[in-house]
């Protein structure tokens, strides 16, 4: 069984301004696989949040040979998304109900994922990639 660490972030400047979401994949040895930086456009924060988990789990997906022999520690520091996707917080807003549901199917093709809450400061790959997709606009 592969255990892969993902990190990732998601940010607005303006909430909701423009956004961009961040990710980075290690290995069980912490050597990193891959990473994304991406511009979403204008968003919340918590669409951000979500939209660089969904991008993370489909991005890891091409960087391994069976997604189904692969268990992953997703890290981030939403702790909203976090509770929301352990079922803690239930998911009330509409858009962000529609990213829970991708970031859930995406779950599904891994042998597991957890979603731990990390500190900011524990996060700073990814949010380093989050600010290099804003200032890239």
């Amino acid at each position: 069984m592969q255990k892969l660490t993902i990190f990732t972030d998601g940010g607005a400047r303006g909430n909701p301004g423009p956004a961009g979401i961040g990710a980075v994949i290690y290995d069980a040895e912490d050597n990193e696989m891959g990473s994304l930086s991406e511009y979403i456009g204008e968003a919340t924060n918590n669409v951000a949040e979500y939209k660089a988990i969904v991008r993370a789990l489909e991005h890891t997906a091409t960087l391994v040979d069976d997604t189904k022999a692969v268990k992953i520690t997703l890290k981030l520091d939403s702790q909203l998304c976090q509770r929301q996707l352990i079922g803690e917080y239930k998911v009330k807003d509409a858009g962000l109900k529609e990213l829970f549901n991708q970031a859930k199917e995406q779950v599904e093709h891994y042998a597991s994922v957890e979603f731990v809450h990390v500190k900011r400061e524990l996060n700073k790959v990814a949010d380093k990639l989050v600010n290099k997709a804003l200032d890239a606009q």
